[in-house]
This record gives C-alpha cells, structure tokens and sequence, in this order.
C-alpha cells in the first residue's frame, strides 16, 4: 500500500502542486504558510510562495500592526526563515523601550529650551502678525499705487492707469 500512496501523492503533487506547509503562528493566532519552489505541469519552475490565513479574513479591515513586522518581513522574503515569538516579544520591547526614551528626550528638550528662553541664552522665536494674504492684490497696502516699490526680497509692480483717468498725471 505505501507504493500506491507514493504513486497518488506525486500524481497530486504533479497535478494541483505541493501542499501548504504549516510555518508559525503569531501572537495575534494568524496562521502563516509556505508552498516550496516546485515544477508546473508544463515544466516551468514556480517560486516558493509565503501566506497568511489571518484571524480577521475581511481583508478591507485589516490594520497597520494586524501582523507583526517580522512576518511581513517574511512574507515579503526579506528574510529566510520565519521569525520566533521570543524574537518578536524581543523586538517589541525594544520599540516600546525607545518610544519611552524618545519621549523622555524631548521632555528634556522642552525643559531645556525653556530655561534658555528664561536666561535670555536663547532669543524666543518671533511672533509674526499677517495682516492679509501675500497673493492679495494690495498686499500690506491701502490702494494701488502707480510707482512700484521693492524693499530687499518683495517687489510690488506698480499699477497701470489708463490716459485721461483722474488720478494720471497731465503732460
């Protein structure tokens, strides 16, 4: 019987592929899966494919952080071999280790440049007041004006009259 179960499976093998293999299972219970490199029925080799069955099978409510970075890594075969939980629990303290220093370092930072502004060592950023909008067609003016004005990197083009108004000059 055991050479007509090797006969049926590389019939199936040569029909529908070789089967899933069971890789791993992350901390969330998705289920992640391989099916090795192998030869098509025409003869053309097909590469190895790497999965997911995930817990949540709606793939539209699938979040940023549903799979652990490791096994996107793998899935995406930016590394061989499948992570390991204690790996993963490893990484995970480290991320949350660094968000805390992080945070710890910007506190002093703002602690920092408060006690800077306070000792004058630091001159405090400017408030700007905006009157208008710089795309408005008078901007920072009351009216137009005929003679155009540049001060250092803001040109403002004078207005363009036409002959005979009241506000042009005789000649």
């Amino acid at each position: 019987t055991s050479r007509v179960w090797q006969v049926l499976r590389a019939l199936r093998l040569r029909l529908l592929g070789p089967a899933k293999e069971f890789v791993g299972v992350d901390q969330f219970g998705n289920k992640y899966y391989r099916v090795p490199k192998h030869e098509s029925r025409a003869g053309q080799m097909i590469p190895e494919r790497r999965f997911v069955e995930a817990v949540n099978r709606q793939p539209h409510l699938y979040e940023m952080g549903d799979f652990p970075t490791e096994w996107e890594a793998w899935i995406r075969k930016k590394r061989n071999d499948p992570p390991t939980i204690e790996e993963i629990l490893r990484n995970e303290s480290y991320r949350e280790e660094m968000k805390q220093k992080i945070k710890d370092v910007a506190e002093k930072d703002k602690l920092l440049q408060a006690q800077e502004y306070k000792e004058g060592l630091v001159a405090e950023p400017v408030r700007t007041h905006v009157k208008g909008h710089a795309s408005a067609p008078y901007y920072g003016k009351q009216e137009p004006s005929q003679d155009p004005t540049s001060t250092a990197n803001t040109f403002q083009p004078g207005s363009w009259m036409p002959p005979g108004s009241s506000s042009s000059h005789n000649k």
